[in-house]
């Protein structure tokens, strides 16, 4: 009796310092808005999850573990796991990304002074002159003569037209991989495990993983829908991505 007991004893020790914890919390934006779609990396496990649509996310942990916070337009934020954020959600606000804004040339504009506003606004009588005279140069129509063919010349004859075929898409795939690259950096896939000179050939076997991309090809632009979509469809692609090299 005393065996059995102490092997039960024994038991539910072990199967308690070994239980699998779970880190709960919530992600906001610096005006206390829930931020969706936010990618979180427990750094010692390499586990992987994504905020739902109020901000909440759900990852395996334990006390002393890093996560990670990544999201596309904000600053990265990494967080140290406490023993209270075991027994307590952790709250976790991100901050938008800083954006330099190019300079931009000021003209002078109108002062309300007529003098003033006539010298800086009116183009100079020569400049006038040369307009018109252009304008009257383009208007006139070509002699015949100088348009004709010349004696012993081939001239194309005139038909009906011809198709010239599908129009081509504004963006090939190289350019939607450019375009990830830059918008993500390099931060976003080395915190994946992706060495950088292998980011543009993982970003392409994502692609080729069956990403639907045809509007973005199309019309030359990935919203930020589209970058979300994008980095959730990378979390279904990096095991299989790394299977090969755990492999070799």
């Amino acid at each position: 009796m005393k065996f059995k007991l102490l092997f039960f004893l024994i038991t539910f020790f072990f199967i308690n310092a070994h239980a699998q914890n779970y880190i709960f919390g919530k992600v906001i934006s610096e005006d206390s808005a829930e931020i969706p779609d936010v990618t979180v990396i427990n750094i010692r496990t390499d586990e992987m999850v994504v905020t739902n649509r109020d901000g909440h996310f759900m990852v395996s942990g334990r006390a002393g573990d890093e996560l990670r916070f990544i999201k596309a337009g904000y600053e990265r934020i990494g967080r140290k796991v406490s023993k209270e954020n075991i027994e307590s959600p952790i709250n976790v606000t991100l901050a938008k990304a800083t954006i330099l804004i190019p300079e931009v040339e000021i003209k002078q504009g109108i002062t309300g002074n007529l003098k003033i506003d006539a010298k800086n606004l009116n183009r100079p009588k020569k400049v006038e002159k040369l307009i018109k005279d252009m304008d009257r140069y383009i208007s006139q129509k070509s002699d015949p003569r100088v348009l004709a063919a010349r004696p012993g010349e081939f001239v194309q004859p005139k038909g009906q037209g011809f198709s010239i075929g599908k129009i081509k898409n504004r963006w090939d795939d190289v350019d939607l991989i450019n375009y990830l690259h830059s918008a993500l950096g390099d931060e976003y896939f080395t915190d994946l495990k992706i060495d950088k000179p292998l980011i543009e050939h993982f970003i392409s076997y994502v692609l080729a993983g069956g990403f639907e991309r045809k509007s973005i090809l199309k019309y030359g632009f990935c919203s930020d829908a589209d970058l979300n979509r994008f980095q959730r469809f990378v979390l279904t692609r990096i095991s299989s991505y790394r299977a090969p090299q755990t492999q070799r």
